[in-house]
């Protein structure tokens, strides 16, 4: 017997475009023959179903059911591809949870967790062989941080929005002055903002997820990228970065990240699929966490399908392992 899916998508912020996109790739993706599949989209003003006609049926949201042609249907799983607010924030996962309803990603705790940077760097931060980049978290826009930062922070660094993704609001800095620009711009996106040091590394891309068999891991992807850094253009302009999958790494460098990752994994307390970001230092080697993303885009260039397809699985399936691992 099938059974039914609520594939969510879209969300409250502007990264609800990517979401879309996401979505529609997982659903071309997943096995008809095993799931009934319903593409649920979450808007600040509605929660509906859109059927091909684009015929359009809210969601009821007591009890999270629909109603198609006298028929009500009600769902054995929910698959989250919802970027930034409210499937990446935990709050739809605890909606979820009030429902009985499993689903693919981290739990509320988690999820809340790991959308703050500074605060994911914090629990990670006693891992044996994991590094942190050395940071100051803002509450507020005031120039009297200025100083702080000035004297606690060597030049060059990273300003980025501490509860943003998408690389949205984020700069490199590369003098006091350009300072005050740089936090107005991460400030227009959140009003928590993360001023860190830069690591002068190689930056990589993994995906880890849990399946019945307990945690894997996929192959790495390194990014070279023609820009300072990772930003948002980078991500989703075609071709503008260089995406090496399985990344080049030595055998040294696979196992140590291989360790270092399933133990952030495990120490986050992680379900589902999640993608981990990091740095090899150029001079040591070591291995620097930039930050994790629980609901990573799932688009046709996007890491997580190359990784899995590296790693010689099909992608349907693999999202057939996410699903059996929770229902």
């Amino acid at each position: 017997m099938k059974k039914t899916i609520a594939l969510l998508t879209g969300g409250f912020t502007g990264e609800s475009v990517i979401s879309l996109k996401s979505a529609d790739f997982v659903f071309s993706k997943l096995d008809k023959e095993k799931y009934e599949v319903y593409k649920i989209i979450i808007k600040p003003d509605s929660w509906y179903y859109e059927d091909d006609n684009a015929n359009k049926t809210t969601i009821n949201r007591n009890n999270f059911s629909l109603q198609l042609h006298q028929r009500v249907i009600r769902f054995d799983a929910a698959f989250i591809i919802l970027h930034g607010s409210p499937g990446e924030d935990g709050k739809l996962q605890g909606y979820l949870d009030m429902l009985n309803i499993p689903y693919t990603s981290c739990d509320a705790l988690t999820s809340a967790l790991t959308m703050n940077k500074g605060y994911t760097k914090a629990v990670v931060n006693n891992i044996d062989n994991l590094f942190v980049a050395k940071s100051v978290m803002l509450f507020e826009n005031n120039a009297n941080f200025i100083n702080e930062i000035s004297t606690s922070l060597k030049l060059p660094f990273f300003i980025k929005p501490n509860n943003g993704g998408s690389s949205i609001g984020m700069s490199k800095v590369k003098t006091i002055e350009e300072l005050p620009e740089a936090l107005k711009k991460a400030f227009d996106e959140d009003n928590q903002v993360l001023v860190e040091e830069f690591i002068n590394g190689r930056e990589f891309s993994v995906g880890v997820y849990k399946s019945k068999l307990g945690i894997e891991v996929l192959p790495a992807t390194e990014v070279i990228s023609p820009r300072e850094f990772f930003d948002f253009e980078s991500k989703y302009t075609p071709g503008l970065t260089k995406e090496i999958t399985p990344a080049r790494m030595t055998a040294v460098e696979r196992a140590q990240v291989v360790k270092i990752v399933t133990e952030i994994y495990f120490k986050l307390n992680c379900k589902g699929m999640v993608r981990i970001d990091y740095f090899l230092e150029h001079e040591t080697g070591h291995f620097y966490f930039i930050e994790i993303n629980t609901i990573p885009g799932q688009t046709a260039t996007s890491f997580i399908p190359q990784q899995v397809k590296a790693a010689g699985k099909d992608i349907g399936e693999f999202y057939s392992e996410l699903i059996e691992a929770v229902c």
